[in-house]
């Protein structure tokens, strides 16, 4: 075992500890699982070092934040986090990511993207912390458009963005290549995809900052004349987005810029 990643799952219960670090197993690594409770989590980080810790943002005695923070001041030793939630919660999100964690996952999710984001970790390759930076970039930009974070357009939305910055092609044929993209990650319709994120669209249109919206697009989409269309919308963020990455501006620096902008706006 020794020669195993150490995986801490900080819940304990059938339903859902027991039977995730049984899965995680059958890929080779050595999941352990403890309570569901900050104190008893934080001490085992002491005394095992996992590689990877997988835990809730909501625990009693101690919640996500706290943990990242005293694991940072007490412990010789800062693994790999990896925090769940059943909220979408965008503050609490980032808060999470500033303290150091490596991915706020929502429930409910495959235990195999689990498995694939514990394994991106132990790999030095830097494509998948690319991928990582970018999508939080794009859940940043959506946030500060106005698309509200509990609609199902609101995920749609992030990936169809997500799978144009990786393969532009998609937008050639956003009926019969993008949506059938998106719709198959969330086992769902091509025609449910386009329709929530047309809704998503209406909602950051009607009720989002119009000086904000005006940041982001300028004048290539006339407010004027109504919201752009699906195609429209997607296509320039990820053309803004494909730029940035093209003139070797990080993800840091466009959410600074990105910041920066919207203040201005403001």
């Amino acid at each position: 075992m020794n020669d195993k990643i150490k995986v801490l799952i900080g819940d304990d219960t059938v339903d859902y500890g027991i039977t995730t670090a049984s899965a995680l197993r059958s890929y080779g690594l050595y999941a352990i699982t403890r309570r569901k409770d900050g104190n008893v989590l934080l001490n085992t980080i002491r005394e095992e070092k996992p590689r990877v810790v997988v835990t809730d943002s909501v625990m009693p005695h101690m919640d996500a934040i706290e943990l990242l923070k005293r694991t940072k001041a007490e412990c010789d030793y800062f693994p790999s986090f990896i925090i769940t939630s059943v909220y979408d919660n965008p503050f609490i999100e980032r808060q999470i990511m500033e303290l150091g964690a490596k991915y706020f996952m929502l429930k409910p999710f495959e235990i195999s993207l689990l498995a694939e984001r514990i394994l991106s970790l132990l790999t030095p390759e830097t494509s998948n912390r690319k991928e990582q930076d970018l999508e939080l970039v794009i859940t940043d930009m959506i946030h500060q458009l106005g698309v509200p974070a509990h609609i199902k357009g609101y995920h749609y939305l992030r990936t169809a963005i997500l799978a144009s910055v990786e393969n532009p092609e998609l937008l050639d044929s956003v009926t019969k290549l993008l949506y059938p993209t998106v719709a198959q990650k969330y086992g769902t319709t091509s025609s449910r995809v386009e329709r929530a994120i047309r809704h998503a669209i209406e909602i950051a249109w009607d009720r989002g900052d119009l000086d904000v919206l005006n940041a982001f697009f300028g004048y290539t989409v006339n407010t004027c004349k109504g919201k752009p269309t699906n195609s429209e919308f997607i296509a320039l963020i990820t053309d803004k987005l494909r730029l940035q990455r093209k003139s070797g501006i990080t993800a840091i620096e466009t959410t600074k810029t990105t910041a920066a902008m919207i203040a201005r706006a403001k």
